[in-house]
């Protein structure tokens, strides 16, 4: 077996160690506790360790990828040490975010630094926000850590035959993700927290980015891999802007969030959104050997059944009153 197969799964097997023994241990509880609040879906305070060993051990792989890759891991690393601070001490909102936009624009740089200069902010800018999607949408056992899984593991077997060693890395992250599912998934013993949510955000976004502009796939595709949480975390700021409402207070109008206090509860929900997040990844796969024409009628479809989507979510899953 070719070290592109075992590392990945000694990735979710040593998550899945450390994991147990730390909560074993009771130190996971020492780092940080997930206090119930306004945004939260959770009745009891859970540890927020599991971001910070899944981002750790999925980068600590990556130190065999290439020199561009090792940068943006590295530029990763540095994202969960701060934000692990946050988890534990909490951060200021502009310093924080501050934080993501200079991390966002030395990725920006290192990837598409012979381009314009709007694109190199149109790039800052769709990081910095990709940081913060993956958060918003981190609110619901099982759901960021299947995303991560789903999403990664699409990227890296596109990848796979062009690009081996960013497959390598990408499959790195999704291994270190399904064995942070193992603690994560309904009920949840642990949280992942900002210090893998804010990284993992990163990582999705760079990485492909990385990929379309070494012409590895057309920039929508990892758009709509990833959809299921750029449109959900996208079409609620927005709406929540319209209506006057501040974008970082806490509140529980995520489609997501809706579905969960409305009756399908914790497992009913991750197993619905996975169930969506394949069809995206898999019509993604499919759609990159579509012509020009067949990949726009592509993108035009999901676009009409994201519409039916959360029409569907507001008639069944109201938004909730105050």
């Amino acid at each position: 077996m070719t070290m592109t197969l075992w590392l990945p799964l000694a990735c979710l097997l040593l998550v899945a160690v450390l994991l147990k023994l730390l909560l074993a241990s009771g130190l996971a509880a020492r780092f940080a506790l997930d206090l119930p609040n306004e945004r939260s879906l959770h009745a009891a305070p859970v540890p927020r360790i599991g971001g910070i060993v899944l981002v750790t051990v999925a980068l600590a792989a990556g130190a065999f990828a290439a020199p561009v890759l090792r940068s943006l891991l590295a530029i990763a690393f540095g994202l969960a040490l701060v934000s692990a601070w946050d988890d534990r001490h909490g951060l200021p909102v502009l310093l924080r975010f501050a934080v993501h936009l200079a991390a966002a624009a030395v990725a920006a740089l290192l990837l598409l630094g012979d381009s314009a200069p709007w694109m190199l902010v149109a790039a800052t800018l769709l990081l910095a926000w990709m940081m913060n999607l993956y958060n918003f949408m981190d609110g619901s056992d099982g759901l960021a850590g299947g995303m991560a899984l789903v999403g990664f593991t699409a990227l890296g077997a596109e990848a796979a035959s062009a690009a081996p060693a960013l497959a390598f890395v990408c499959w790195c992250i999704a291994a270190a993700a399904g064995g942070f599912l193992l603690f994560n998934f309904h009920p949840a013993r642990v949280f992942m927290g900002d210090a893998g949510s804010i990284p993992l955000g990163f990582l999705a976004g760079a990485l492909g980015i990385y990929g379309s502009a070494q012409a590895l796939w057309p920039a929508w595709f990892p758009l709509l891999v990833f959809s299921p949480f750029i449109v959900d975390a996208t079409m609620t700021l927005a709406a929540r802007v319209l209506r006057g409402k501040k974008p970082w207070q806490a509140h529980r109008e995520h489609a997501y969030q809706r579905m969960v206090a409305g009756g399908l509860g914790h497992r009913g929900t991750a197993l619905v959104w996975y169930a969506l997040m394949v069809l995206c990844a898999v019509s993604a796969r499919i759609g990159v050997q579509f012509s020009e024409p067949g990949q726009r009628a592509l993108l035009v479809v999901w676009l009409a059944v994201y519409g039916i989507l959360a029409a569907g979510v507001a008639r069944r899953f109201p938004r909730p009153r105050r």
